[in-house]
């Protein structure tokens, strides 16, 4: 698996990164807004709780137990009326970890459908993922949050297609007005990268997003 994710050409990553960039170009056209992506949701002041793992991945965030502040968006990617199917997004920085970035979105739970986005209602049960894997210590690792409570959540991790291992708890505490640009790809988390097809694969789309709110190139923001 590692070498498979490692081997994708990088032809093959700009096509996507050409079809996402038109996806989101057209949703822009279609419903202007400042936000073409992520148009409608919440931000919060939160706490996230790790428990660590037995089963370590190399990556001491995931493997080391500990307690940070976070600011966490809550959000529908597309915009959808209310009560309708949509791409449920979840966005945690964490300012402790070098203002790292994780990006989540509703996806399968499965060993292939947890790399296929899915619309939910944001009332039902849904597993969220970063759908695209990190590169970690020991090949591809992705990461998830599985809702167990009004605010709160559990989050989870995998290598590749395997196991989802359940690693710290993610609370919402208050309410703020207060919205980061989120960046996964220019603000990983420590102990992880992006595979560069990855990297290829996601920024058309978020420069493409950056130019319909009038911002400027700098970085991939989303």
């Amino acid at each position: 698996m590692s070498r498979l994710l490692s081997a994708v050409p990088g032809l093959a990553a700009r096509a996507g990164g050409a079809v996402l960039e038109g996806a989101t170009h057209a949703l822009a056209l279609v419903r202007r807004a400042p936000k073409p992506l992520h148009p409608r949701g919440t931000v919060w002041e939160a706490e996230l709780i790790r428990t660590g793992s037995l089963l370590p991945t190399g990556v001491p965030w995931l493997d080391e137990p500990g307690t940070e502040r976070a600011i966490v968006r809550v959000s529908a990617a597309i915009g959808l009326p209310h009560g309708w199917p949509d791409l449920q997004g979840l966005a945690i920085r964490l300012p402790e970890q070098d203002d790292a970035d994780v990006l989540l979105a509703s996806t399968g739970m499965g060993p292939l459908t947890r790399f296929l986005l899915r619309p939910v209602k944001s009332s039902g049960w849904h597993l969220s993922t970063t759908l695209l894997p990190y590169k970690g210590p020991e090949g591809p690792l992705l990461l998830a949050a599985a809702p167990t409570g009004e605010g709160q959540w559990v989050l989870l991790r995998a290598e590749g297609q395997g196991a989802w291992v359940a690693f710290a708890v993610l609370r919402l505490l208050s309410e703020t007005d207060v919205e980061p640009s989120f960046d996964p790809v220019l603000r990983p988390l420590p102990g992880l990268t992006n595979y560069d097809w990855v990297a290829r694969l996601r920024a058309p789309a978020y420069r493409e997003a950056r130019e319909e709110r009038g911002e400027g190139p700098a970085s991939a923001e989303a």
